[in-house]
């Protein structure tokens, strides 16, 4: 771009960017570098305008990828920013923000040529284009360092360890963006294990780590094909999930333990409703893809809505003993508002109800062990049944927990986990899907001004949550479907 570019309009004029682009290498240690990060670009706010910025870098793009092979002038680019990387957090100390700022626009560009490369080329052709380094045309060093990992590697690093400050905030933005850009190739869903372990450490971590993952994890979570690819991802002996011994579960079980554990966590500790609304809405835009769900992730779903329940009635009755006590006429006592947390406790019950819901009416046949908890634990549902608050989504929860309950009694008594199993697995396959309501996408909003959320069902139509990092003046505005 140069140090004058600061217009799309600019971009296929821009002398740097045509020397980035052309056939000739340019070496690391280069001025040229200085020249090319040093701009100023206001990044798009709108999909619009990220719109016109695809279309702009789309055919500078197409011509780096033929030249790159024998420039290796991308990979020049993603090592330029890595270098920039190990001084980071010491030019945070030392408030250089000229460097941050460089930094960060090297970061953009790479993401911007990242995005085209990743839809014009296949896994083997993507790694190539990391791999090319300057020799002979078409060859490339295929004992060469993982450039590629080590560019998710660093982003993950940066994000975790770069404190959050008005100085830092536009390059960790761009970190979590390119980093979603990345993780959204199939190819990098084990690179979400990170970003799990910093959730399942909450206790160790601070807000900014935490809302940085949590803000990742909702954003991945908008995609579809994502959230039914990582229930395909095996993954063996995570040691670093101490509560229960591992020995294989998919990306996407795990994922859905960790998020329950951030709840429980957030429930008992900090008690943040920015943590519960995030930690759900994932939760949420993941539920009508559940698939062979884990029999320990299946248990904590359940395990969770009990404990909601018992909170709920604790609550409950505290509210009615409280109303009960007499009050003397000059009594000053101030009494907790119950009523505020009654409220809280049932938005989020009715959350983990849609959540289940969802996945029953999506993809009941897919879930077995989840119909299992679900029949085991059936009593808490019972006093939800009548619940004004709760009535209309109990009415799939009803039908699955009648129809199976009928099945189960048929099969007779003292029958054995096998036994219960095989009937649920045929029961699924023989409930009728017109007898459940088919539920669409769940949506949470976020006010900015109030700073409030609430819960809505959509019917395939655009919906928006924005979501609010804390302590920062700045939203993320989350699209369902696709991200800006």
């Amino acid at each position: 771009m140069g140090a004058n570019t600061s217009q799309v309009s600019d971009l296929s004029e821009s002398q740097s960017i045509r020397t980035l682009i052309g056939p000739d290498a340019i070496s690391e240690n280069e001025p040229f570098w200085n020249q090319l990060i040093s701009f100023t670009f206001t990044s798009p706010t709108c999909s619009a305008d990220a719109k016109l910025l695809e279309e702009a870098v789309v055919p500078l793009a197409k011509t780096l990828i033929q030249n790159n092979p024998r420039s290796g002038n991308f990979g020049a680019l993603v090592r330029v920013f890595l270098s920039r990387t190990k001084e980071l957090k010491i030019s945070t100390e030392c408030q250089d923000q000229l460097f941050i700022w460089q930094a960060h626009n090297a970061l953009f560009l790479v993401r911007c040529l990242l995005k085209v490369f990743i839809r014009q080329m296949n896994e083997e052709e993507l790694h190539l284009q990391f791999s090319y380094q300057e020799r002979a045309p078409g060859t490339y060093d295929s004992i060469c360092e993982d450039l590629l990992e080590e560019l998710v590697c660093n982003l993950v690093h940066l994000i975790v360890e770069v404190p959050l400050l008005d100085i830092t905030y536009n390059i960790l933005f761009e970190a979590v963006t390119t980093l979603l850009v990345l993780l959204s190739y199939q190819l990098f869903h084990k690179e979400v294990l990170p970003i799990l372990e910093i959730l399942y450490h909450v206790e160790e971590r601070n807000s900014h780590h935490v809302y940085m993952a949590l803000i990742i994890l909702l954003i991945l979570t908008e995609d579809d094909t994502f959230n039914r690819s990582i229930h395909e991802v095996m993954l063996k002996n995570i040691s670093w999930y101490t509560e229960r011994v591992l020995t294989e579960i998919s990306l996407g079980s795990l994922l859905i333990l960790v998020v329950i554990r951030t709840i429980q966590f957030n429930m008992t500790r900090t008690r943040d409703k920015y943590l519960h609304t995030n930690c759900l809405a994932a939760l949420a835009n993941m539920s009508a893809q559940f698939r062979n769900l884990h029999q320990y992730a299946a248990q904590r779903i359940i395990s969770l809505f009990a404990l909601l329940s018992k909170k709920h009635n604790k609550v409950l009755e505290q509210a009615t003993q409280s109303l009960r006590g007499p009050l003397g006429a000059d009594d000053t006592t101030v009494l907790p508002d119950y009523a505020q947390d009654l409220n809280v406790i049932e938005e989020v019950i009715r959350m983990m109800l849609e959540i289940i819901n969802s996945c029953l009416s999506n993809s009941l046949h897919h879930n077995p062990n989840l119909l299992y908890a679900l029949l085991y634990k059936r009593e808490l549902f019972e006093q939800f049944r009548s619940h004004p608050s709760f009535q209309d989504i109990m009415q799939n929860l009803d039908t699955v927990i009648g129809f199976f309950s009928q099945r189960l009694e048929q099969a007779g008594s003292d029958l054995s986990v096998e036994r219960v199993q095989e009937v649920i697995k045929k029961g699924a396959a023989a409930l009728p899907k017109e007898r459940l309501k088919v539920s669409t996408q769940i949506v949470v909003i976020i006010d900015r001004k109030t700073n409030s959320f609430k819960t809505r069902w959509i019917n395939n139509s655009p919906a928006d949550c924005i979501t609010q990092l804390p302590s920062v003046h700045t939203y993320i505005r989350c699209y369902h479907g696709k991200n800006d």
